[in-house]
């Protein structure tokens, strides 16, 4: 019944700032003790999580990517949205979000409540 939908800008140019948003539908971003995270995917490589934003609003951060990620909630709109500052073709990836009783969900199981992704290409 719960369902996530991702969305983006699409194409952005190095330097830019990147606004994610993830809109969930059939659950609140706010039942406790679930935490809504921020998964990418580039192209020919692995799983990699971001960080993710609690039910209480706590934030959850992956040190590589701190520096450059800004995590927030609408709870009005039900929405998760992360912000991608500093972008570099490095940072184009599919991005997924996900829904899961942990800040850390299995990559390996793909465990938790996942949206369709939404691609994001940095070029100039």
């Amino acid at each position: 019944q719960v369902q996530l939908q991702e969305s983006g800008p699409g194409l952005v140019k190095p330097s830019q700032t990147v606004p994610l948003t993830c809109t969930v539908s059939g659950g609140s971003i706010t039942t406790p003790d679930f935490y809504w995270s921020w998964i990418r995917q580039p192209p020919g490589k692995g799983l990699e999580w971001m960080g993710a934003i609690a039910y209480s609003g706590i934030v959850y951060y992956t040190p590589s990517l701190q520096s450059r990620t800004s995590f927030s909630r609408d709870t009005s709109k039900n929405q998760i949205t992360l912000q991608l500052s500093s972008v570099t073709p490095e940072d184009t990836a599919v991005y997924y979000c996900v829904g899961a009783r942990t800040p850390r969900p299995d990559l390996t199981r793909r465990g938790g409540y996942w949206g369709q992704g939404t691609q994001v290409t940095v070029s100039s």
